[in-house]
């Protein structure tokens, strides 16, 4: 297990992140990732720390908070010491009928917290985040709540979920003009099979200093190894009962006929590659790895250990490319301003 930085910050954590949208039993909208009881829990809270992963990701709404209950109960009865584990939530989603249940407002944020930190029984979050845009809430508020709670020392760093580049890149600009906290880290979707935030979102990310935490590494499943063109699947899988993320089918297959003769090479899964495939992006601070079974964990862990070649990344970067759209191929055309600086000298 490697470890970086968040982002720009120096906080430190693994590579790989446990996902705990699978904790829980209780029925929500996500039931059907769900279904592990506090036991099943805290058995991969435990597989996952000895495994070298410091870093544990939950969130309010997951299970209707069951989730964040049974990672702190998974805390507390493995005896974890509170420096030894990085714990990330996540607020904004709705969480009640009341016209104030959800949303980023200061009056939600702030009861959020509490409400968070409640179930984890922990007296800090390491990683508050956003959980998603708000068009009915002024990004100044928010901001302003999140700087509260950090200042009050309920949060120690904070970040944001599923927003656009221009979104993101406003929120800094408010927060460094009234001397608030910035936005450390961005949890978004990033997999060989969904190149979209490149277009966008790796530019800002790199230019700001902002961590990149990789939701559903797999696309879903469709990177599990049970899908190539013309078949099914086994018909099980969690693509069957959650279609989510959308993704290109075309492109999709393209990549995992690609990563085949890869992972034959080396005697590991499709999975495996795609996974590893990330933790080669510089982007990329931390993938975060859900799962239902220990063997599932066991696999994911074991793509930190597979090192693809320069030329396989390529090749894999050619199969997986996005179509070019503008303004990037105007950038290309007219040499992004190449043209005015002085040769790069070649290394030897």
């Amino acid at each position: 297990m490697r470890y970086n930085r968040l982002g720009s910050t120096g906080l430190v954590v693994s590579e790989l992140c446990l996902g705990t949208m699978t904790f829980g039993t209780d029925p929500s909208r996500f039931s059907a990732i769900a279904g592990l009881d506090q036991a099943q829990s805290t058995a991969l809270v435990r597989q996952a720390l000895d495994a070298g992963i410091n870093f544990l990701d939950t969130a309010n709404i997951y299970t209707a908070g069951q989730s964040e209950r049974f990672t702190g109960q998974a805390l507390k009865d493995l005896g974890v010491r509170r420096s030894d584990v990085i714990v990330a939530t996540k607020a904004k989603g709705r969480i009640g009928e009341g016209v104030n249940d959800g949303g980023t407002s200061r009056y939600h944020l702030l009861a959020q917290i509490d409400a968070s930190l409640d179930r984890l029984g922990l007296d800090h979050i390491d990683l508050y985040q956003i959980h998603g845009w708000d068009a009915h809430t002024p990004i100044e508020e928010a901001l302003r709540a999140l700087e509260d709670i950090v200042r009050s020392g309920r949060a120690r760093y904070i970040g944001v979920s599923n927003w656009a580049a221009w979104q993101i890149a406003k929120a800094l600009g408010i927060a460094e003009r009234r001397g608030f906290d910035k936005f450390v880290s961005l949890q978004a979707y990033y997999t060989i099979a969904g190149r979209d935030l490149e277009r966008e979102l790796v530019p800002m990310l790199e230019s700001e200093g902002l961590g990149l935490m990789v939701w559903s590494p797999l696309a879903g499943g469709l990177l599990s190894g049970k899908y190539r063109k013309g078949t099914s699947g086994d018909g099980e899988g969690r693509r069957a009962q959650f279609d989510f993320p959308p993704v290109d089918l075309d492109r999709t297959y393209a990549a995992i006929e690609a990563m085949a003769p890869i992972a034959e090479k080396r005697g590991v899964g499709i999975a495996q590659i795609a996974i590893a495939w990330l933790l080669h992006q510089p982007v990329v601070s931390t993938v975060i790895v859900g799962a239902k079974r220990a063997d599932q964990l066991t696999d994911n862990v074991a793509a930190c250990a597979v090192e693809l070649t320069r030329e396989e990344l390529a090749a894999l970067d050619r199969v997986s490319a996005l179509p070019r759209e503008y303004p990037a191929w105007m950038f290309e055309t007219m040499g992004a301003g190449a043209d005015l600086a002085s040769p790069r000298r070649e290394p030897k």
